[in-house]
């Protein structure tokens, strides 16, 4: 995959004796993340609950924890795949207590879970009370839920020492997201949640020396978005003649090497209880996509929702 074509920033093995969880990595960007945390030399615990011989209800069964933790070995780290579904405390207590168990220690969360999406009736105008009320349920289990029960379960680990750092991954920037309605009403308060949650814990975990911080990727061109536009990673571009917004996307190395930046900067803290964007922290650290460019789709998105017209994407990129 993209993440494996280049070194990222962190680089080498500055993530060397590092232990990493990260929750969702079984495609897309927690995939990428995983992979980019090991070719720093961390160890990586990946999850998921897309294995061999179990697949979760997104129905994507060619990808699995155990290619993802193969993936993070060949880059340089220590892959280890677990299969776990983070709603089910028993299996979250379970897995920190192995890494426990394992290396005593934990210092790089990511929250990437979601699996959500076939839940969301993108482009349709659904109030809230119009919406079908379990899959708005299911919506917020799935991205507020699963991560606090995971933060919950290994933060007592993370804050034995300090430097410990906790990634909530979500969709668009707090700035963004609290100036537009990200409808439908379940999916716009699911994604909205995280900002909360890393507020809260910026202020819990700052006597522990620990990070909070939420990271929204751009427009990633996960497996499940190339295949819902009928492209590849070699011919994605045949697709913006029909979507024009698809210019700027990216591909999951892109977030995953700025994550891999922040978890090797001593000076990470600066960060503490903010919301952030892979765009706009690309630009600071110097860096690119696999392609070369720097695309910033939330300067973009926020200029298309403020005028409602659609600028050149290569002006943002």
């Amino acid at each position: 995959m993209n993440a494996e074509k280049e070194p990222s920033a962190g680089g080498g093995a500055a993530l060397s004796g590092k232990v990493a969880l990260v929750a969702g990595a079984t495609r897309g960007g927690g995939r990428a993340m995983a992979v980019e945390l090991g070719r720093a030399g961390a160890t990586v615990y990946v999850t998921g609950r897309t294995a061999r011989g179990a697949v979760s209800e997104t129905g994507r069964p060619a990808e699995t924890v155990e290619q993802t933790a193969d993936l993070v070995t060949a880059a340089g780290g220590e892959g280890i795949a677990v299969m776990v579904d983070h709603l089910q405390d028993a299996q979250v207590r379970e897995l920190v207590a192995r890494i426990e168990r394992d290396h005593g220690r934990l210092d790089i969360l990511v929250n990437v879970i979601w699996g959500g999406d076939h839940l969301v009736e993108y482009g349709k105008k659904v109030r809230m009370w119009e919406h079908d009320l379990d899959k708005g349920r299911r919506m917020l289990r799935l991205g507020v839920e699963s991560h606090f029960v995971t933060s919950h379960y290994a933060l007592p680990l993370m804050i034995r020492r300090p430097g410990g750092l906790v990634v909530e991954i979500t969709d668009g920037t707090e700035e963004l997201n609290h100036a537009h309605y990200r409808e439908p009403f379940f999916f716009d308060l699911a994604k909205y949640a995280p900002f909360r949650m890393v507020k809260a814990l910026a202020q819990e975990g700052e006597e522990y020396g620990c990070t909070a911080l939420a990271l929204a990727p751009g427009f990633m061109r996960t497996e499940a978005v190339l295949e819902k536009f009928g492209v590849t990673e070699e011919n994605w571009r045949d697709a913006c003649a029909t979507s024009p917004d698809f210019a700027m996307s990216e591909t999951p190395a892109f977030v995953a090497r700025v994550l891999a930046a922040l978890a090797t900067d001593p000076d990470v803290a600066r960060f503490n209880g903010r919301s952030v964007s892979a765009g706009g922290l690309a630009r600071e650290y110097g860096i690119t996509d696999v392609d070369g460019s720097a695309p910033d789709p939330a300067r973009y998105f926020a200029e298309v929702m403020r005028t409602g017209q659609h600028p050149d994407p290569a002006d943002y990129r």
